[in-house]
């Protein structure tokens, strides 16, 4: 499994080998030596694991969790094709405003690590698009916010063309000027503690 780090700092994406036979394919999505490699560290334990199934078109995100708790997750499509993308909104980060994109299918089965306070978001680009999830943090809903994957500003690589199709709660999210002078985005220094001590009994406490 090859990997390299994403124009976000602390993202990762990583690139697993597809062994194919007259059968199918075999492959592994989440490989513990080849994280610990890229990442100095290995994965947190994983608290919740989520799927979604997806239309062509449907933009979920960005969604981002309230830091703290926070929440670092790894994820891969298992169907269908998707531009999964990453924005780093964590105020005081280096990388703050950038994104990064990373196309997900069954061509070369790459997945993504995203690290605590990071927003998240994707595009289906086929019916039925399914995305799995390993997650640092229990879903807590009033923990979960949102930013606007439209945003004008952020440009995010979402085709041209489409309309996008959009969950009432994506379509009413603020922009990411808007979210920052609210004072709703997470800190940077702070997301990076929390990094650093995922999996401790505190950390994963806060999560039931």
């Amino acid at each position: 499994m090859r990997s390299r780090e994403l124009a976000v700092a602390g993202a990762f994406e990583f690139m697993p080998t597809a062994f194919p036979d007259e059968r199918g394919y075999f492959v592994s999505p989440f490989q513990e030596g080849a994280f610990w490699e890229a990442i100095g560290k290995p994965l947190f334990p994983v608290t919740q694991t989520n799927m979604s199934m997806s239309r062509l078109n449907a933009v979920r995100g960005i969604h981002f969790t309230t830091t703290p708790p926070g929440g670092a997750k790894y994820v891969h499509c298992a169907r269908g094709r998707a531009i999964d993308i990453v924005v780093d909104i964590r105020v005081g980060s280096p990388t703050f405003g950038r994104w990064d994109a990373v196309l997900m299918d069954q061509e070369s089965f790459r997945c993504c690590y995203f690290p605590v306070g990071v927003g998240h978001a994707f595009v289906a680009l086929e019916d039925n698009s399914v995305m799995c999830y390993m997650l640092s943090q229990s879903y807590v809903a009033h923990w979960e916010l949102a930013l606007s994957a439209l945003d004008p500003d952020l440009g995010l690589p979402i085709p041209d063309g489409i309309k996008p199709i959009l969950s009432d709660r994506d379509r009413v999210a603020p922009t990411l000027n808007e979210a920052k002078d609210m004072g709703i985005l997470p800190d940077y220094e702070q997301c990076m503690a929390l990094e650093r001590n995922l999996g401790s009994p505190r950390v994963l406490q806060e999560g039931r």
